[in-house]
């Protein structure tokens, strides 16, 4: 992972992984030679240390950028950290983008293909930003929190009595009070690699 969330007493403290990243530094027999030399090697020497120094600073940005967005995942996702998958909230980049104060495309670039590891689990940074589904008292829960519900729910079935899409919408609309249709839960299980409950079914 290149993030890891640990839980320190009542909070949860962020450390980046640093050990793929190259430690750099300006070599001091060149900027030795920038001194020595006639003025035009000296401009060369200039251009090249110029250049150096800005992919330093650009490692060094690229890691405080994925600081500030887990820190700012972690903050929003809180309830995440705390209990596991099924109360991941709903969230999307420009959440974040306005709570960091830099620009979408910036966290979308930071965030893929990075992975966090955390108390539930390593995610892909991606993985924090989902859609929202309604509840019926107005608020709403995040479409990731419901894939995990289904993949829970069908774990638990009876192998011999799969549980039928419709049947898995209505216990979510028990459990959850989220307003979700057959279809949707339909597609929620498709992604999840499941199959239907008839390719589930087992005979004994």
């Amino acid at each position: 992972p290149d993030v890891f969330v640990y839980r320190y007493e009542d909070d949860f403290v962020i450390l980046l992984n640093d050990d793929g990243l190259p430690k750099l530094e300006l070599n001091s027999f060149y900027l030795q030679q920038m001194e020595s030399n006639s003025s035009q090697h000296k401009e060369y020497f200039q251009d090249k240390m110029r250049s150096a120094v800005w992919l330093m600073k650009s490692l060094y940005q690229r890691q405080r950028t994925l600081y500030k967005v887990t820190e700012s995942i972690v903050k929003y996702q809180h309830d995440f950290f705390e209990h596991g998958v099924t109360h991941l909230k709903p969230l999307i980049l420009k959440d974040v983008a306005e709570d960091i104060n830099m620009h979408e495309s910036t966290v979308s670039r930071i965030t893929t293909s990075k992975y966090v590891a955390t108390p539930h689990g390593t995610y892909e940074l991606k993985f924090f930003f989902n859609s929202a589904l309604g509840l019926d008292d107005g608020s709403q829960v995040g479409s990731e929190s419901v894939k995990a519900m289904i993949k829970q729910l069908i774990g638990d079935e009876n192998p011999k009595k799969p549980l039928s899409d419709e049947k898995i919408a209505e216990m979510l609309k028990e459990s959850l009070q989220v307003n979700i249709a057959r279809r949707t839960v339909a597609k929620y299980r498709t992604a999840l690699d499941i199959p239907s409950s008839s390719k589930r079914k087992q005979v004994f």
